[in-house]
């Protein structure tokens, strides 16, 4: 056994490990500066596990001047969090609802009441006025589309539904088509996403 005193060499086998060099990183870019800003969100959804559809353009004017350099770096993003409470454009109920009466009364202005056929035709009402209300633009908003076919043979009828929504962004329109065998009612629940 060796005997090693103070400010003795150490045994040749057991000679010093020295870490290796490690090269410098760069500089991670501030988020004040125009051009590292769609480089701080590119490295930020990478490390998200969420999938992105859509990333909104910032609204504050040192970062909007970014133009075409904005659009061409973040194509491929689609969706991400704006921390925006509120609307860009509110829902606009009536607009809606002329929407919708419009389609029930051309889809419907011929048909008369058929159990089987109106199965169906509940499903591709509701599909048409889901598109329709979509070309609105009203971004964030998810939307839930009910037609309702009830047949006339002196019955009274009462329809309710309940929800759990927030008053100033949350609306709901109704339209209803009458005719001698049948009445086909459709609504249309618009809740807003922050």
């Amino acid at each position: 056994m060796e005997k090693r005193g103070r400010g003795g060499n150490l045994p040749s086998n057991q000679a010093l490990q020295m870490p290796a060099m490690t090269p410098r990183r760069d500089r991670r870019p501030s988020m004040f500066e125009k051009e590292a800003y769609t480089q701080i969100v590119r490295e930020r959804l990478k490390e998200s596990f969420h999938d992105v559809q859509y990333v909104e353009p910032p609204l504050d004017d040192s970062v909007t001047d970014l133009g075409k350099e904005w659009k061409s770096a973040l194509v491929k993003l689609r969706f991400a969090n704006s921390y925006r409470m509120e609307p860009l454009k509110k829902f606009q109920a009536h607009s809606v609802q002329t929407k919708v009466q419009q389609i029930l009364e051309e889809t419907l202005k011929d048909v008369k009441y058929d159990d089987k056929v109106f199965s169906h035709l509940s499903l591709e009402l509701a599909d048409h006025i889901l598109l329709a209300v979509k070309e609105f633009g009203f971004y964030r908003y998810k939307f839930i589309i009910k037609v309702l076919f009830i047949q006339k043979t002196g019955q009274a009828i009462n329809i309710a539904s309940r929800w759990i929504w927030d008053v100033t962004w949350d609306s709901w329109v109704a339209a209803q088509h009458e005719t001698e065998t049948y009445v086909a009612l459709a609504l249309v629940f618009a809740l807003y996403c922050e």
